[in-house]
Parts: structure tokens; sequence; C-alpha cells
């Protein structure tokens, strides 16, 4: 009698955990074990061929004919210059080398522009409101480029967003 009160008054045996997890596992060691064992691909016997990247274009050296001729071609396409504190970089068309390999710096006095020559360019391309067949790159600063990147990527957003009700759809018959 008193064997029945005692197992009366035990709490029942746990539940045994699942076998599940286990299986798993033993599925995931021998997927392991079969990837391990598969044959690798073997490496090519020859040494690989190392290609040097092309000696970049050099500038033209400036002559006083290519000095006038630059000026002429900025006095006509400096409308699209991007000035910060009267400076702005422009690279010029240079034929001899097909590329925009001639850099410069140009200072705004009132209207007289004064040009030095530099290596590379410290602010990004200017990369929209220039002709296409410009002989010349422009730069803007890195600020009015994020300002300009916002506007158009919010411009593109409300263009996504309202292209629903600008074209509604066809009437069902």
């Amino acid at each position: 009698m008193e064997d029945d009160e005692l197992e009366e008054t035990r709490p029942p045996a746990p539940a045994k955990p699942s076998k599940t997890p286990s299986w798993v596992m033993l599925g995931f060691v021998l997927g392991v074990l079969v990837m391990l064992a598969l044959p690798r691909k073997e490496a090519p016997s020859f040494a690989p061929v190392v290609q040097l990247a092309p000696k970049p274009a050099e500038p033209a050296k400036p002559t006083i004919e290519r000095a006038v001729f630059f000026e002429g071609v900025f006095a006509e396409f400096s409308q699209y210059a991007v000035w910060e504190n009267d400076l702005t970089e422009v690279a010029f068309w240079n034929a001899e080398n097909r590329a925009f390999t001639d850099r410069y710096e140009v200072l705004r006095m009132g209207e007289k522009f004064f040009f030095r020559s530099i290596a590379r360019f410290t602010r990004p391309l200017l990369t929209h409101g220039v002709p296409e067949n410009s002989p010349l790159q422009f730069t803007e600063p890195q600020a009015r480029r994020e300002e300009w990147l916002k506007e158009n990527s919010a411009e593109s957003l409300r263009t996504f967003l309202d292209a629903p009700r600008a074209y509604p759809e066809p009437k069902k018959p």
C-alpha cells in the first residue's frame, strides 16, 4: 500500500528526447565525408600568365599653340564647369593618345582664367549636364555630387511609384 502511495506522489517520468536532431547531425556528417571523398580538380600544370596593366598615356607636352587652343575650347565650354571657390578641374581630349589625358586646374579671377596642369583629379567626374561630344571632361565637388545623386534617386523613386497612376489598367470587356 505504501508503494502505491509513493507512486502517486512521484512526478511522471520525463518524456524521452527526440532522436531527430541525432539523425540530422548524422546526415550532415555523412554529407561532409562524401564531399571530402569526391575527387578534386587539379590545378593546371603551367604557370599562370601575368598581364601587366597598360602604361597610362602621358599627357602631351604643353606648347604655346596647344595652350591657346585649349583656352579657346575652354572659353566655349566653360558654361558646363562646376566652380567651387573659383576653382575647377578639367581634362582635355588628346587626339594623339585618344583619351582625356591633359588635366588642368582652372582658377577663375573675374573674367580671366588661369590654368595649371595637374597629374590627376581630386574631385569626381561630372557625369550629367555635359554634351556627349564635348572635348572636355569636368569635375564637381563631392558634396554637390552627393546632393545630385540624392535628388536623382528621389526623383527615380517618385517616378517608379507614380507609374501605376500614369498608366491605368486597360478596361476589361
